[in-house]
């Protein structure tokens, strides 16, 4: 009976070695199948998702060309001499801006967001200096003072949007 033990488990090595061969075989292959599963998956969801994150940076593009200084002291002028109601409608006006594209954060990255929350929160600055300013005493004076400080220094929005074009060049 010994004797028939031994062939038999002789036999068996080969046949256990093409066995574990085999499920090696197999699993490599079937993790292999879906990584490709998964980046061809990712690859679709980049291509989908590609266009609204572009449009993102455009919206973003617009909001920051729309609180500058410049352009915003253009579109908005006093309807009367009170320097504090024309700071509070300018303010008012970039705080509606930004709450309109507040939902594009979740397409831009991080410090992208934080660039343009910096660039918002320095024009607001900006405003509420000038306006706590001793020589300013009428809106009108407040607008010059403001083009005045936006022509030697530069607007805040140009930081960002700076940025903006940097990080698109970077997608592209």
């Amino acid at each position: 009976m010994d004797i028939e033990i031994i062939p038999l488990a002789i036999s068996l090595i080969p046949s256990t070695l093409i066995t574990i061969l085999a499920i090696f075989f197999f699993k490599q292959h079937t993790n292999n199948e879906e990584k490709r599963r998964r980046f061809l998956l990712h690859r679709e969801n980049q291509k989908q998702a590609f266009p609204l994150r572009l449009q993102a940076y455009e919206r973003m593009a617009l909001f920051l060309e729309r609180i500058s200084p410049g352009k915003l002291l253009t579109r908005m002028a006093p309807v009367g001499e009170d320097k504090e109601s024309y700071e509070s409608m300018l303010i008012h006006t970039i705080d509606q801006e930004f709450e309109h594209n507040l939902t594009q954060q979740i397409y831009i990255s991080y410090e992208c967001w934080n660039t343009i929350k910096a660039a918002k929160n320095a024009t607001i600055a900006m405003i509420r200096k000038t306006t706590m300013n001793k020589e300013v005493d009428s809106a009108d004076k407040m607008r010059e003072v403001l083009l005045t400080e936006l022509v030697e220094k530069g607007a805040p929005s140009d930081t960002a949007l700076a940025f903006i074009k940097e990080e698109i060049g970077d997608m592209l």
